[in-house]
């Protein structure tokens, strides 16, 4: 209400953070959906920009280049759909982990952009370095998960926890790129307990 307008103001709320939001989500699932489709076709930032119905300059607002894009569309994936649990049980958070980081790769979109990254980053540097990055950060927290379970007495304090990642993405990498035998609830129990009581 003002001096000259005795009625209450109705300003329209503001709604530019939701459409931010908006913009930002359907970009990131516009690159991980290209990525998934590109069967090597190099993915840009013009295809990224047109899928996701926004303009160039709104992609370059948020990311530098098409691989950061890619790298953020996969890392927000992963990180959406990966259990990190700190339940004080190492075991229980083990297998949480295990068994969403395999279920989660072997949806259809994700799944089809793992194994397009994985291709092609063997001929492009560019690609090589990103998948470098998001297996880096993936690793990361699966270390973070241990070393919480070490701080407990629940590994040993020397046990070597970049070798015991090894282990895990090891077997997840293996069959998920060979294809030979199942990634499922059952064999992400048998991997964390063999890694528990392998370690003690």
């Amino acid at each position: 209400m003002n001096a000259t307008d005795p009625r209450p103001s109705t300003a329209r709320p503001h709604t530019g953070r939701r459409r931010n939001e908006a913009a930002h989500r359907a970009i990131l699932d516009a690159a991980l959906h290209l990525l998934a489709a590109s069967d090597g076709t190099p993915v840009t930032i013009d295809a990224i920009a047109r899928t996701a119905g926004v303009g160039k300059q709104t992609v370059y607002r948020w990311w530098p280049s098409k691989g950061a894009v890619l790298l953020d569309a996969l890392t927000d994936r992963a990180d959406q759909d990966v259990d990190g649990p700190d339940t004080g049980a190492l075991r229980t958070d083990l297998r949480a982990f295990i068994a969403t980081t395999f279920d989660a790769a072997q949806r259809g979109t994700t799944a089809s952009a793992l194994r397009t990254l994985v291709r092609e980053a063997a001929r492009d540097p560019h690609l090589a370095d990103l998948m470098q990055t998001f297996t880096a950060a993936r690793r990361t927290a699966l270390r973070e998960l241990l070393d919480r379970g070490r701080q407990r007495g629940e590994l040993p304090a020397d046990a070597d926890l970049d070798l015991i990642v090894d282990q895990v993405y090891g077997v997840f990498w293996y069959r998920f790129l060979l294809g030979h035998a199942p990634l499922d609830q059952a064999v992400a129990d048998r991997l964390a307990e063999s890694v528990v009581t392998g370690s003690a």
